[in-house]
């Protein structure tokens, strides 16, 4: 991973690190204490051998032994035997001291990888979004921030406990018998070798495999939300094969990294198992010449075979680690992704506007170099109603788009009450808009939070006066827990005209100065289409308004309707003008018109 691409992600790492410094070392200091009862393990099994069973004269370094040994036998090997018991419950006790803290640690930074992670998502800019698959960021958000839970502290503080345990047992062998430690340290190359080789191995294995389980992740995500047309066109056997074929997929690669994990495991087991072999073998050889004692030989049996596991260990660790190192780049590839719309450094507070809206010679694209808008220019006094019509495609949502500054033009420039909206620091500008959809996104959590999301600390009493306001009081008080009630995802519990009302009161309460109304009567019946009607008009009544829409009777009434086609403005004026010329807009007009009288006509034959 390029070192440019690193350096964010490992500055929110070594900022958390900081933060838990004196925990971290609580930690190293219970790893150290569990690596020194590993060490004193053997030992006193050797004394039990050689100087109680065998008679052997204590060295010196063990003369203070002296006066447990003159009780006898008997009570020398209760004691010392004793001894076994106490140093296996401190390397207990310091090894739950270790993982319970390193696992707090571990979850507390993962908590703030992924609030990072997630905070600096809902930053990026709509293009990114409108690139990016769902599941994937899902899985990067969710799977790969927990996948680097254990490698970034537990992983770390093992590697250091593993690596001390082996040197302070190969010093302790190399003081015993030199010769005999070098058979051991002979195998270490191999072991190192095989280790990296596989280490690799894993790594690009679990690349393939995060990739696939983003893709599978993804198409679950979209079945989900279209479940409904799934099972309106009796798809759900094509929708079974297509998510097997991406299932099936993710099943081969997880397969692959366990497979290869399994070989570096059971590589180290059999290279350890000769080197174990070695050793015991030649050891008991210089017992019977009498140039080591039976204690002696178990002592190197025993820090033979464990001078193994920390190499077993590090062996499992490059597994998890080649695997965090993949999410770590993933992770670092979306937290260096920089927004594409942000404040100037000169930005100041959008406040207080009274809502004039300019456009001065707005040209833009997707960066598919189809021009969507070419030259745009016009002028929206405050308090006045703009309606932009035209076919589909011609440009009028990008409009709306460029106003709230999810993208900037390429040319050109907005300005609002005089100034340009580059100028205005984005979350205070959003702050002046309010916005209707055609399809209004509400949240699965209650009515009364979903209102309240247009005015966070909004009273009870404001949210009442907005849903009188949007004529959806009443059937709110007709739910089962009122303004209480808990609506499903994105709505889908609610009619069309239900959630419409429910958009508005989320607009009202904003009391922003301008609003963008994207087709808010698109898909309605006749009886939810008059609610919302007389919902808008109070809605409407003293803001700037920049209304999108099909509705003949709203268009009628607008103070200025701008007709859109191939991205540029083709008639402007008001309805009464541009009735009287025989241009685009009245044949939009009649055309749609001839349309709604042979609706009628249908619906009134049938």
């Amino acid at each position: 991973m390029p070192q440019r691409r690193r350096s964010r992600f490992k500055q929110v790492v070594i900022n958390q690190l900081l933060q838990v410094k004196a925990s971290l070392f609580l930690a190293a200091l219970c790893m150290l204490g569990f690596t020194v009862t590993g060490l004193l393990a053997p030992w006193p099994l050797k004394i039990i051998f050689d100087y109680v069973l065998l008679d052997q004269r204590l060295p010196p370094a063990l003369s203070f032994l002296g006066g447990v040994l003159q009780h006898g036998k008997v009570p020398a090997l209760a004691l010392i035997s004793l001894a076994i018991v106490l140093i296996a419950l401190l390397k207990g006790l310091f090894s739950y001291a270790q993982l319970h803290i390193t696992s707090r640690i571990g979850y507390q930074m993962v908590y703030s990888l992924r609030r990072q992670l997630f905070v600096h998502l809902q930053r990026l800019s709509l293009s990114f979004h409108n690139r990016a698959r769902s599941g994937e960021l899902l899985i990067k958000v969710t799977g790969d921030t927990n996948t680097l839970k254990d490698v970034f502290v537990e992983s770390a503080l093992a590697v250091v406990g593993y690596l001390l345990t082996f040197f302070g047992m190969f010093a302790v062998m190399f003081a015993l018998n030199w010769n005999l430690s070098l058979i051991v340290l002979a195998t270490l190359p191999v072991l190192f070798y095989t280790l990296s080789s596989l280490y690799r191995k894993i790594k690009t294995s679990a690349k393939r495999q995060r990739r696939s389980e983003g893709r599978m992740v993804s198409r679950i995500s979209e079945i989900l939300m279209a479940v409904s047309v799934v099972q309106a066109f009796g798809r759900e056997r094509y929708e079974e094969d297509r998510f097997e074929t991406e299932s099936g997929q993710t099943l081969e690669d997880s397969i692959r990294t366990a497979r290869v994990e399994a070989s570096a495991t059971r590589t180290v087991e059999i290279i350890t198992a000769v080197g174990t072999w070695a050793v015991i073998l030649l050891g008991c050889l210089q017992v019977l010449e009498g140039r080591m004692t039976p204690g002696d030989i178990l002592i190197f049996a025993s820090y033979t075979t464990n001078l193994y596991k920390p190499i077993r260990g590090l062996a499992r660790l490059s597994a998890r680690a080649s695997k965090a190192m993949v999410s770590a780049e993933r992770i670092a590839e979306i937290l260096e992704i920089e927004p594409e719309i942000q404040d100037s450094a000169q930005a100041v507070e959008a406040s207080g506007l009274k809502g004039e809206i300019i456009f001065e010679n707005v040209s833009f694209d997707y960066g598919n170099g189809k021009s969507l808008l070419t030259n745009v220019s016009f002028t929206i006094s405050p308090g006045q109603t703009v309606a932009l019509v035209g076919p589909s495609g011609v440009g009028k949502s990008t409009i709306a788009n460029l106003l709230l500054r999810f993208y900037d033009p390429q040319q050109g420039r907005i300005l609002i009450d005089g100034t340009d909206i580059r100028q205005y620091k984005l979350a205070s500008l959003r702050e002046q808009i309010a916005v209707v959809l055609q399809e209004s996104v509400l949240f699965c959590t209650t009515i009364k939070e979903n209102i309240a999301y247009g005015k966070l600390d909004a009273t009870m009493e404001e949210i009442v006066a907005a849903t009188n306001a949007a004529n959806a009081h009443d059937f709110i008080l007709e739910l089962e827990r009122e303004y209480d009630t808990v609506i499903g995802e994105r709505g889908d519990t609610l009619s069309g005209g239900q959630r419409q009302r429910i958009a508005i009161a989320r607009a009202l309460i904003r009391n922003a100065p301008i609003l963008i109304l994207d087709e808010p009567m698109r898909g309605l019946d006749v009886e939810s289409e008059m609610a919302v009607r007389e919902a808008l008009k109070r809605l409407m009544a003293g803001k700037t308004c920049l209304l999108i829409t099909h509705d003949l009777q709203a268009v009628a009434q607008a103070d200025l309707v701008l007709v859109l086609d191939e991205g540029r403005i083709v008639e402007r004026g008001r309805h009464s003008e541009l009735m009287a010329k025989s241009g685009q807009y009245r044949q939009l007009y009649e055309l749609k018109t001839g349309r709604d009288k042979a609706r009628t006509i249908s619906i009134e034959e049938a």
